[in-house]
């Protein structure tokens, strides 16, 4: 039998010995109680990776928590205190601290909690293996479930049996996806892969937001394309978007922004891998309660990458970065190329992404007053004659200067006296 690893120790890491982290473990670890950093910070410090956020886990009751930070003139904000959550802020820093907590009922949706100050206990209350150690201030990890090997071998388990950790929150099947594509290498748990797929339909009693918040993680994520063909042969993934993904399109636009160096959005990704026209944008956009802002963008995307043609030359490709405008651009052409087919005209994809690099539209010379200037009256005339007169300006391909378009506009608006 293989030993479990024997946890390092985190004393020294940067990001634990912070005075602002320092301050807010020790206050709440006295006077009896304890605290510690609990679930991602953990992980990502044992893995190696970067900690963004540090939330604490403590014995000490919300009131407790409250009147100590109080005391200590740390502002406090009670962003989850019905969970018996709060938000301590210090030293410019948000720490969000939770009391620890034992399950009493839950229905798959939501649990019933009681207080607790058995840490163990609120370890087995975690999802995965890997977000159930903890470290104190002394840079002390505890690992009471064996989930140190699993964060060195970047295996996603879940905490005990895997059908009963979905049945007690069916989001945490749609987390195992995620944080497979975030986290894992190898191959998926097994385990955990088919309760996951056994448990799929449960997905539509959650609410439309929570699946979303965990899908923009999911889609940016360095395994998403292999993920997401997990997600679509276990059942997963139509529960999710009603509709058929293009894998293929979603792996070679993934592939392409690694190899572009393109850092990826969460709405040219969704566009990616769930839609082909604005329709199936606005379809999903719903389905999921997307925010307006990405709604807007993958409408916006899959309307502008219609311009994108194959076979275009760098020529066309400044007319269409003038009328996007290099972000938008830029993901048509991404997108574009994603989707290229076999027997498509040669296309330097990469280059066209490229242009903003090389190439930035000036502003278009004329106005309004110029056009009133050769006797055109105010109205809709005036900017039309501007917009036919830019069209031409863009089909000789940014070349004329403003004496030569002065003179253009001066023939046009001629033509309409």
């Amino acid at each position: 039998m293989t030993a479990e690893p024997r946890a390092p120790s985190l004393k020294g890491a940067a990001w634990l010995e912070a005075p602002a982290a320092q301050t807010v473990l020790r206050l709440l670890a006295s006077e009896g109680e304890e605290a510690r950093v609990v679930g991602g910070a953990v992980r990502d410090a044992l893995a190696g990776l970067p900690v963004r956020e540090i939330d604490i886990a403590t014995t000490a009751t919300p009131e407790r928590v409250e009147q100590r930070a109080v005391r200590a003139g740390i502002k406090v904000v009670p962003t989850g205190a019905e969970h018996g959550t709060l938000t301590l802020v210090t030293g410019g820093q948000s720490f969000e601290v939770t009391t620890l907590r034992e399950d009493v009922e839950t229905d798959g949706r939501h649990a019933v909690v009681r207080y607790g100050r058995d840490w163990r206990a609120d370890a087995a209350r975690r999802d995965f293996t890997i977000n159930a150690l903890s470290v104190d201030a002394d840079g002390i990890v505890h690992d009471p479930l064996g989930g140190l090997a699993d964060v060195l071998e970047r295996r996603v388990r879940f905490v005990g049996p895997a059908d009963l950790r979905i049945a007690e929150d069916r989001l945490r099947l749609l987390r195992f996806f995620r944080f497979f594509a975030q986290f894992a290498e190898g191959a998926p748990d097994a385990e955990g892969l088919a309760a996951s797929a056994r448990a799929r339909t449960g997905l539509r009693d959650l609410s439309a937001e929570r699946i979303a918040q965990e899908m923009r993680k999911l889609v940016v994520a360095p395994r998403a394309a292999e993920t997401a063909v997990l997600m679509q042969d276990h059942g997963v993934l139509p529960v999710i978007t009603g509709s058929i993904a293009d894998l293929a399109g979603f792996a070679r636009l993934c592939r392409l922004e690694a190899e572009w160096g393109a850092a990826p959005t969460v709405a040219l990704r969704l566009a990616a891998l769930t839609c082909r026209v604005r329709e199936d944008a606005e379809r999903i956009a719903g389905r999921l309660r997307l925010a307006n802002a990405e709604r807007e963008r993958m409408v916006e995307v899959l309307d502008a990458v219609c311009e994108i043609l194959p076979g275009m030359d760098e020529r066309a490709g400044r007319a269409a970065l003038y009328r996007m405008g290099p972000s938008l651009y830029r993901d048509a052409v991404l997108l574009r190329a994603a989707r290229a087919k076999r027997g498509d005209a040669p296309t330097d994809w990469r280059g066209l992404w490229s242009l903003p690099e090389r190439w930035r539209a000036q502003r278009f010379p004329l106005s309004g007053g110029d056009v009133l200037g050769f006797g055109v009256r105010p109205g809709p005339d005036v900017g039309a004659l501007l917009r036919e007169v830019e069209a031409w300006w863009i089909a000789e391909d940014f070349a004329p200067d403003r004496h030569a378009l002065v003179k253009r506009l001066q023939q046009m608006a001629a033509q309409q006296q």
